[in-house]
């Protein structure tokens, strides 16, 4: 670990997996203005973070500062999704700290395959260990975009 994430542990910030209401409220309200789900609604952002392996970001007094869910079997695959820092915490190394202890979590390690989106992230997530697709021409997708948008329309 370097000296900048060892300074974060000193000045309390962790990682952990537990999440309560309150926490869902703000993870809700950042990922429903985000690009990648804007508008997603409560119930399916509930029930995805149900089905995944939860990290939330903490400072020393325990408030949510940042949050990332992986989709995973927890032996052969796993997708790593919503992915935030809060604004007023970014710079300092909290992004890179968050990947590392999820990059570390003993139910993602022997994976064969580990996989991300991303609009602008691609350095954070390079310095992790993640390249470009081999393949992308063997890759397929069938992409929604806009889909929690349309949700609520009358």
């Amino acid at each position: 670990m370097d000296v900048r994430m060892e300074a974060l542990q000193a000045e309390g910030w962790r990682v952990d997996r537990a999440w309560s209401e309150a926490d869902f409220e703000r993870i809700h309200a950042f990922l429903s203005r985000s690009y990648w789900s804007e508008g997603i609604p409560r119930e399916t952002l509930a029930r995805a973070m149900r089905g995944s392996l939860n990290f939330v970001l903490r400072d020393a007094e325990g408030c949510l500062q940042g949050y990332a869910r992986v989709i995973t079997d927890q032996a052969t695959f796993a997708y790593l999704c919503d992915v935030f820092v809060e604004e007023a915490q970014r710079g300092r190394g909290l992004g890179d700290w968050l990947i590392q202890q999820i990059m570390a979590a003993p139910e993602l390690q022997g994976l064969r395959r580990f996989s991300l989106f991303t609009r602008d992230a691609h350095g954070l997530y390079e310095r992790h260990g993640f390249k470009p697709l081999a393949t992308p021409d063997r890759g397929m997708e069938i992409t929604r975009p806009g889909l929690y948008l349309q949700a609520k329309k009358p």
